[in-house]
């Protein structure tokens, strides 16, 4: 689509500027956004409630409904957000190492901003303001494409941030919105050779999918999270049910909330029922396999679907395992490599699962929603990513810069 690419070429313009900013210029803009999220959160919240409202019109499930949904509590949070991240370093301009080599050469390793970053993303407008954010202090342009539940939202949030961006001195075009939120829209943006340096999609596994098998421009995979924890026979079972319970039901549509509970065969008969109780005193419906139904014959029997299920909901499946090989090959099978945690006081166990478990992020006695940007004492983030290259796990800042060598000599010739 041509608006589409009209679009993205004022924006990559716009980023050889945003490079150039300095660190008090960049915290000066977020800080002047913050301000200005909070002094029209009226307006923003006033665009949301009609999202909120086609949404429920359209029978969305009750987790979409609660992340498309701001009020000023949320709207406050998003503006402190902007403000956490003008305090945070600026790693552009970083030189990481410099050495010289025997002819003299003086060569150093600089970080420099990744250009124009291209977000799509689904029904969470705090993904706008996050991804504004961070574009920006990482000397970053952006170009976002939301989705069709939040347009509503996204348009009023992109308006006050880019007013506020502007009188403070940020450069035109430095983050803009794609407001058409028909598919062409997102395939065009995938396919920007030459004008978009990175995509970043933030969603569920279809768009993850989407744009995978369809973008040519680089794109860094943000994860899908079938997380896992695994309960050891020698777990202390008031920890490993308080991690359950926090890692399903505090926010269960999140990537980073847990899917399936792997559970020892020795403690099975004695630890279930109770973790099961406390786990539906949440009102968490449990699918769980043959060796669960023994012991709590009224849970939903688990399909082979459920193990590798992103569920977005209060639904936990449960599996019985022999040992931490069963649990590690189970989770090698099923997992999609963001986190996963292990509940023991076994050392030498932990350490395997550490050392076997392979993941973005990998948990000892923790739960696994701290898979996050704020926790990891990044600041925000731009998603979680759970591929190899360039970045893993919560992206903050430093994700988005790359390196370039600077090389400093005295007249060297190659001979």
């Amino acid at each position: 689509m041509q608006q589409v690419e009209a679009l993205a070429k004022r924006a990559k313009e716009a980023s050889r500027s945003m490079a150039m900013l300095g660190q008090q210029e960049k915290n000066a803009i977020l800080v002047a956004m913050a301000d200005a999220l909070e002094a029209r959160a009226g307006e923003v919240i006033a665009a949301n409630a009609l999202d909120v409202a086609r949404a429920r019109e359209a029978g969305r499930p009750a987790a979409l409904v609660d992340r498309l949904a701001l009020d000023e509590t949320r709207v406050a949070a998003m503006a402190q957000g902007l403000r956490d991240l003008a305090r945070l370093e600026d790693p552009v301009g970083m030189v990481e190492r410099m050495w010289t080599r025997p002819n003299g050469l003086r060569i150093g390793e600089k970080r420099v901003p990744l250009g124009l970053v291209a977000i799509i993303y689904e029904a969470r407008p705090n993904v706008t303001v996050d991804s504004v954010g961070l574009c920006l202090k990482s000397g970053n342009a952006a170009i976002l494409r939301g989705g069709s539940e939040a347009i509503a939202s996204n348009r009023a949030l992109v308006d006050v941030l880019q007013q506020a961006a502007a009188q403070a001195g940020c450069p035109k075009d430095a983050f803009v919105l794609i407001a058409d939120t028909d598919r062409a829209s997102a395939t065009a943006l995938m396919t920007l050779n030459g004008i978009v340096d990175v995509l970043i999609p933030r969603g569920g596994a279809g768009l993850i999918r989407s744009v995978v098998q369809h973008a040519t421009v680089p794109v860094i995979e943000t994860g899908t999270g079938v997380c896992h924890v695994y309960v050891d026979d020698c777990a202390d079972w008031k920890m490993a049910t308080d991690i359950i319970v926090n890692a399903k039901v505090s926010r269960p549509a999140v990537c980073n909330a847990a899917e399936t509970l792997l559970v020892h065969r020795d403690i099975a008969a004695d630890f279930l029922p109770q973790c099961i109780a406390a786990l539906r005193a949440k009102k968490v419906e449990i699918r769980g396999c043959d060796q669960v139904r023994a012991v709590a014959p009224d849970v939903v029997p688990a399909t082979e679907e459920d193990w590798g299920t992103e569920y977005h909901d209060l639904i936990l499946s449960v599996k019985v395992v022999a040992d931490i090989d069963e649990a590690i090959a189970h989770i090698t099978r099923y997992g999609t490599r963001h986190s996963e945690s292990i509940v023991t006081r076994d050392i030498a166990r932990a350490q395997r699962f550490l050392d076997e478990v392979d993941a973005a992020c990998v948990y000892v006695n923790a739960s696994t929603r701290f898979s996050d940007g704020f926790e990891f004492g990044f600041g925000a983030e731009i998603g979680i990513s759970n591929q190899k290259l360039h970045a893993r796990g919560p992206m903050g800042l430093k994700a988005l810069t790359t390196t370039k060598y600077i090389i400093i000599g005295s007249g060297q010739v190659r001979i």
